[in-house]
């Protein structure tokens, strides 16, 4: 019998309202071939029912209490301005301290912002790697030495343990786990009704400061649209600056200006997404895969997956395909 996999939200006092409802906004929407959701998300508080402060000008009305997190699958920590001894301490509250109690044994934990600091203080990120805010990074790593922190990046994910930096990265980090247990094309999904990117590497560095780009009279999104309909061809960088009528030299600097990185890693990006789609979706062969997706060669293909996914294509296929849908 079919059973969504259960989310836990643990609603913290002073906590964000838009970071408590990332969760609901991802999770909620995915569903099945036959339309039945694959999540049911839950949220709660460490007491029972009844307000929780926000940092904002309204508190909102918690109908659980922390018994909802006994039977959760996965829980999520969105960050909180109120952590008291967690923040300043690196120690567990009596009343968070029960209520971690009541987490099973293999529940996976999630954090969203500085959420990552109630996992470290329980203990989870003990030896691990992880990431917080940018601007929390210095602190948490001085207050939790044994935490291999990374302040550069999007998000970690070391297994059944996954942190994020601040606000859209715990966006991101909730799409990157609806793709990790059902997929691209599902995660895809939710990403276009949320009208957001599908796909934000988690190593991305998280903030660069520089100044912002003027508006540009010129875009470079039509070279990417000219580009994602033929990857399965040889695209070279002056081919797509002549889809802009702009030289090698502007083209590039404009296009890492719109998107955050090269011309040349965004094209291994897109044909990794479509390699990773054709795997999960078709029964096509590596080496005709490898060719839809511009690689050229299957060994090509093989490299870049495993730089990408950890895993060749052989085993991400198998991995899927025994995984995708049945995770309680």
């Amino acid at each position: 019998m079919h059973r969504p996999h259960r989310v836990a939200v643990l609603a913290l006092d002073g906590l964000l309202p838009f970071e408590l409802g990332i969760p609901h906004r991802i999770f909620d929407r995915p569903v099945g071939p036959d339309g039945r959701r694959l999540y049911e998300v839950v949220t709660c508080s460490v007491r029972p029912p009844g307000p929780v402060r926000t940092d904002a000008d309204f508190s909102i009305t918690v109908e659980q209490g922390p018994e909802a997190l006994a039977p959760a699958d996965t829980v999520v920590i969105p960050a909180s301005y109120e952590l008291g001894p967690v923040y300043t301490e690196g120690r567990l509250t009596d009343e968070l301290a029960a209520a971690f109690a009541r987490i099973r044994p293999g529940t996976r934990l999630v954090s969203i912002c500085t959420g990552s600091y109630v996992l470290a203080a329980a203990g989870y990120l003990d030896g691990r790697p992880a990431t917080t805010h940018w601007s929390s990074a210095e602190h948490f790593q001085r207050l939790f030495p044994s935490v291999r922190v990374d302040p550069d990046v999007l998000f970690v994910d070391d297994g059944e343990v996954l942190t994020s930096a601040g606000v859209a990265a715990g966006i991101d980090l909730c799409l990157h786990i609806v793709r990790r247990d059902h997929g691209a094309a599902v995660a895809n999904d939710v990403a276009r009704r949320t009208v957001v990117p599908p796909h934000r590497d988690g190593g991305q560095a998280q903030y660069i400061e520089r100044p912002v780009p003027e508006v540009l009279l010129a875009s470079t999104t039509g070279a990417r649209a000219w580009a994602l309909s033929r990857l399965h061809q040889p695209i070279q960088l002056r081919d797509m600056a002549e889809q802009e009528s702009m030289s090698v030299r502007t083209f590039t600097r404009r296009f890492r200006e719109e998107a955050g990185v090269s011309p040349g890693q965004w094209l291994t990006r897109q044909r990794v997404e479509l390699a990773r789609r054709l795997l999960e979706s078709s029964d096509l062969s590596i080496d005709r895969i490898a060719q839809e997706a511009g690689f050229g060669t299957a060994q090509s293909m093989r490299q870049h997956l495993q730089a990408a996914l950890g895993v060749p294509p052989t085993v991400y296929r198998r991995t899927f395909r025994a995984g995708a849908g049945v995770r309680g």
